[in-house]
């Protein structure tokens, strides 16, 4: 399982730390605020009040042992900085970062920031999808309980036809297009409404239309590696 660790339990950081635990996701969340931590007990593997910047609070909370790590605090530049800094030198894998604006992401970058996130750009819910499963490209809900997901092909179809693929017959979803990846000119081929005959290119991306339902199922069995 996973090991994820969120610095911060505001608006953005706590609809992404339960956007990830409903995902299967084992989530550490660090917050100044007793209540935040409170609340956010019962929903994360592990919740607890802290400073971010004191020596030794990352390492008591846990994130040592976090494959990724997010610092959600823009509004607090300064303990934006310093928890990306203590996190680098932790040596986590990955870090993403949160910013207001684009000089803040600019320096989270220098401290050591592999990814910086905008708030009005990046919602959690979609961050949480492409942290599970790195082939999720984008996720758009067009109606209620029915959405549009953007992955990039998985190597187990690559080489199959979409009837083979089984991505119909198994996820009852439909893919829209097929986008190959883009030539050395520059040129880049796509088919919109694509035949069951149509084979699945390496470096292709689908757009597949389907439920909620249906398409959760297929986003868990990509994060496993499944399909």
């Amino acid at each position: 399982m996973r090991r994820i660790g969120i610095i911060g339990g505001g608006r953005f950081g706590s609809s992404l730390a339960q956007a990830l635990a409903e995902r299967g996701v084992e989530v550490l969340l660090l917050d100044r605020d007793r209540d935040v931590v409170d609340h956010m007990a019962g929903i994360v593997a592990k919740a607890m009040e802290g400073d971010a910047t004191e020596e030794g609070t990352l390492e008591a909370a846990g994130f040592r042992d976090c494959d990724m790590a997010v610092v959600a605090v823009s509004s607090d530049m300064e303990c934006s900085i310093m928890a990306t800094l203590a996190l680098k030198e932790m040596k986590i894998p990955f870090i993403i970062a949160k910013a207001a604006s684009d000089m803040q992401g600019k320096v989270l970058s220098r401290v050591g920031a592999d990814r910086i996130v905008y708030p009005d750009k990046d919602m959690a819910a979609r961050l949480a999808r492409t942290l599970v499963a790195p082939s999720v490209l984008d996720y758009v809900e067009v109606a209620e309980g029915v959405s549009i997901l953007e992955i990039q092909a998985p190597l187990q179809v690559v080489s199959k036809t979409l009837a083979e693929s089984k991505i119909r017959k198994t996820y009852g979803a439909t893919v829209l297009v097929l986008r190959r990846a883009k030539q050395a000119d520059g040129s880049q081929e796509t088919i919109v409404s694509p035949n069951a005959d149509d084979v699945i290119e390496l470096g292709d991306t689908m757009v597949i239309f389907g439920t909620d339902e249906k398409l959760r199922k297929l986003e868990k069995e990509l994060s496993e590696g499944s399909i």
